[in-house]
């Protein structure tokens, strides 16, 4: 009998899987290329003589399909054969391939690249079309009124005449000003063939299933050394004093760098880097300069929370909707909770990491790294070095993973790596180890809520109050941006808002809080902590009231068509009020920058452990146009098993400003048996695409939480419900 290791069963099952999918007649599969083949029509589109057509994707892929989107997006248009597609990543030109949901940067954050290209994406492709179909028409000699467009092929139906766009290539002109197209130019929906087809691949899933794409962390240069980095366990944080003799001492270090915040190892292979780093780290005294010295989360967050419900504490206003805000005071029934929510980490796969060569003089550079904003890498590169971001060339890679944590206006990874490379003149790669990845997160800050809910005599809620102390984002993750902004810190307080909700009267505050750790946004953003907050709530409404939670949705739900949609059907697939001993339902709905989701989850508690365990979850999102559906039903699944583990298991604590927990036996993702029956369906509307890559993550917490409360009466008012709170909320 002939053996085989795990490693080549695992391998042999991928083939095969991948063998199966291409096998399908219905799959349309289009290649990644790394330049532009052929006569360039647009910046966005270029068509070489044989038929292959290059398309432009500016998007940074990290396994939310984007990649493959926005090309669709142009392909569609275009009327291109997907088959004949390649996918090439957009060069570094923000002027022509910059975000307009980021001000022009490039960069690919807030599930909003589909949403912020679409229509000028449309645009573009729509103007090849016709310079190709003029080209024709001249070569023909015909109005090009007579002309149609088949995938990749000109028509002229009277002479029964055809030329495809790979011989139109060959003798066409380009025009110096494109065509106008206006909206009466573009397809209808029901003309789509790519958008909204179920069977399009993901341009990059090939060479991922086959081993061969390419990360950061792949790459490997003649002469390279490996750095590794022991940091300041408190932001701001300086070294004091560092005794390097022992890890000077390890085998293949190369050298011991000092640097602004902590000191590094350049060693021959990654193992002495990481041996010398353990090593070194107790080797360092810092100097405990920036205000998170001495922070204890365990102790802050109670302080926070009796501050939020302590109403004489001021309080900054965030948003106010309707004109009788004396009707706070005024009111038959007041309902009010206090809610908290824990520090939480991104757990990508890939862990941080980059490779740099500094030139010599240290006046130009090459960077190899995973990036979610290529303008945003280029710029922290610079500063680095103190030299213009011409002068550094940026390779970009797929990411093994962000959730945001690759999106920073200041990117460490890059800065260790280049601060490496210039110290040793020689190309550098930094990796973080799992532990360095978790101890230098940069994580969902920690918050406390109050909220407040006026009830008239008939029950309806005429006016709603929330005040949130939270952790600040925007000033740490993005400064530039946060004075943008006016100094608004959305990155914490978006989703405090109800604006699909029928409550007339609606007053939001926050009460700034700087505790000086390190934050960011994580895969849902501030929505994770808003949402939870606020369906939860609308739950002890309806506790209060003595009526349905999704009948009271559907009433707030009113004057929202979609909304209301959404939740009925939700609620449709849940199977909404049939009985199921043993087990509690739980109901959310979520209006998330447009995207509407009502989800429902089916638990059950083990009241000896205070588990909770989640069965199934239903999830009913209307996103506007769906461009990739069975992407968006992909993308919905991984981020409710990511909502789980937010919901249940992951918490990030501090003691005296430094993170307590170091790897994933202490920080708790979900593990395959925790992962609940999925059941996700698009409705399709025709409204303007909007994002989808996170929004179903905040679903998972309220859902969870209302469906502890239908199932057992506890009421579970902090993230995550580990089951230590949800044995002491059972015996309260």
């Amino acid at each position: 009998m002939n053996q085989i290791s795990r490693r080549e069963f695992m391998i042999g099952a991928a083939g095969l899987t991948f063998a199966f999918a291409l096998g399908l007649k219905s799959l349309r599969a289009a290649e990644l290329g790394t330049r532009p083949m052929g006569k360039q029509f647009n910046p966005w589109v270029s068509i070489a003589p044989d038929g292959t057509i290059s398309i432009i994707s500016p998007a940074a892929e990290m396994g939310q399909g984007t990649l493959t989107a926005l090309p669709l997006v142009v392909a569609e248009e275009l009327d291109a054969d997907w088959d004949m597609v390649r996918v090439v990543p957009a060069p570094i030109v923000e002027k022509l391939y910059g975000n307009p949901g980021f001000f022009g940067e490039l960069k690919t954050a807030r599930s909003n690249a589909v949403t912020s290209y679409f229509n000028e994406l449309r645009t573009f492709g729509a103007q090849v079309r016709r310079v190709l179909m003029n080209n024709a028409a001249s070569k023909w000699g015909v109005p090009v009124s007579e002309l149609t467009t088949q995938p990749s092929v000109v028509l002229h139906a009277r002479s029964n005449r055809r030329l495809s766009y790979g011989e139109i290539a060959q003798f066409g002109d380009v025009p110096r000003t494109a065509p106008q197209i206006g909206p009466e130019d573009l397809k209808e929906v029901s003309e789509f063939r790519l958008i909204g087809v179920k069977d399009v691949l993901r341009v990059e899933l090939p060479l991922k299933v086959n081993g061969s794409a390419q990360y950061a962390i792949d790459v490997k240069l003649p002469g390279m050394l490996y750095g590794a980095v022991v940091r300041t366990p408190v932001e701001n944080g300086t070294p004091k004093t560092i005794d390097d003799k022992k890890a000077k001492t390890i085998a293949g270090v190369v050298q011991i760098v000092r640097l602004p915040y902590g000191a590094g190892v350049v060693a021959k292979t990654p193992w002495a880097a990481f041996e010398a780093q353990k090593i070194l780290s107790g080797g360092i005294t810092w100097n405990r300069t920036g205000n998170g010295w001495g922070f204890d989360s365990e102790k802050t967050l109670p302080t926070w929370a009796a501050d939020v419900a302590d109403l004489t504490k001021p309080a900054t206003l965030w948003w106010q909707q309707g004109k009788d805000p004396g009707a706070l005071a005024r009111a038959s029934t007041t309902v009010e909770a206090v809610y908290t929510c824990d520090y939480a980490y991104h757990a990508q796969m890939e862990p941080l990491n980059c490779v740099a060569s500094v030139a010599p003089n240290g006046k130009s550079a090459e960077v190899w790294v995973g990036t979610q904003s290529q303008t945003l890498a280029l710029e922290s590169a610079a500063r680095d070095l103190g030299i213009s971001r011409e002068a550094i060339k940026l390779n970009a890679f797929l990411l093994g993973g962000a959730f945001g944590r690759r999106g920073h206006r200041q990117a460490e990874y890059i800065t260790d790596a280049l601060l490496l490379s210039r110290a040793v003149g020689r190309p550098v790669k930094v990796m973080w180890t799992r532990e360095d990845d978790l101890k230098n997160g940069r994580m969902r800050p920690m918050s406390a809520h109050f909220l407040r809910a006026n009830l008239d005599k008939s029950g309806k809620i005429v006016a709603w109050h929330t005040r949130l102390a939270g952790d600040r984002v925007s000033p740490f993750f993005d400064p530039v941006l946060y004075k943008v902004l006016k100094n608004r810190d959305d990155l914490l307080m978006d989703g405090v808002e109800l604006p699909s909700y029928d409550i007339p009267n609606q007053i939001d505050e926050q009460l700034y809080r700087d505790a000086g750790m390190r934050t960011s946004p994580l895969r849902g953003i501030s929505f994770l902590a808003s949402k939870f907050v606020t369906e939860a709530f609308l739950d002890e409404i309806a506790a209060k009231r003595g009526v349905d939670p999704v009948a009271l949705r559907l009433e707030l739900l009113n004057n929202t068509q979609r909304g209301y949609a959404v939740v009925q059907r939700v609620a449709q697939m849940a199977q909404w009020g049939t009985p199921r001993p043993g087990r509690g339902l739980g109901v959310a709905f979520i209006d998330y920058q447009g995207s509407l989701l009502g989800g429902i989850a089916e638990v059950s508690v083990d009241r000896d452990s205070g588990k909770i365990t989640v069965h199934t979850f239903w999830c009913a999102i209307d996103c506007g146009i769906p461009v990739q559906p069975e992407n968006i039903v992909a993308q919905c699944e991984g981020s409710i098993v990511h909502g789980l583990g937010l919901a249940l298991s992951e918490r990030i604590s501090y003691t005296d400003g430094a993170v307590n927990q170091s790897n994933f036996y202490d920080y708790v993702v979900p593990r395959m048996a925790d992962v609940p029956e999925m059941h996700v369906e698009i409705m399709r509307t025709e409204e303007h695409p909007t994002g989808v890559g996170q929004m179903a993550t905040p679903l998972l917490a309220p859902a969870v939480a209302n469906a502890v409360a239908q199932l057992t009466g506890a009421r579970l008012r902090q993230t995550p419900m580990t089951p230590e709170r949800v044995k002491a909320a059972l015996h309260a």
